[in-house]
């Protein structure tokens, strides 16, 4: 069975801070524009839209140290998750929807489910 999977996008996680006003900032210094903040659960989030290559770009209200990480999407998020730990990741955790990973570097990243399944991506055995 393949699965498939791309760069989904960037998710820049801004501790303590609201996520209303790390999209003012974050907006304005990209030249985006920042979306209304919303919550899920205890999570914050705020979209900046405009991106190039139709990257989802988004600012996330974090308790840990604030960092850029990326995320992968994929239509088989467990597949994806076992590819890559063929690569040398390791996973650790799931959170809510999605896997957090970490890349033999020492980044953290996600791979979360495709939100456009037609959008070119990378095909996988």
């Amino acid at each position: 069975m393949t699965h498939r999977s791309r760069l989904a996008g960037f998710i820049i996680d801004c501790q303590d801070t609201p996520a209303a006003d790390s999209a003012r900032f974050w907006a304005a210094a990209l030249g985006l524009q920042a979306e209304p903040a919303r919550a899920e659960g205890d999570a914050e989030y705020a979209d900046l839209t405009g991106a190039p290559a139709g990257l989802n770009v988004e600012v996330q209200r974090v308790n840990h140290p604030s960092r850029v990480h990326l995320d992968i999407e994929s239509d088989d998020i467990d597949a994806e998750a076992e590819r890559l730990e063929k690569l040398g990741a390791r996973r650790v955790g799931f959170v809510k929807r999605w896997w957090v990973m970490e890349a033999p570097t020492g980044h953290r990243f996600c791979i979360v489910r495709m939100r456009d399944h037609d959008a070119p991506a990378n095909h996988w055995p």
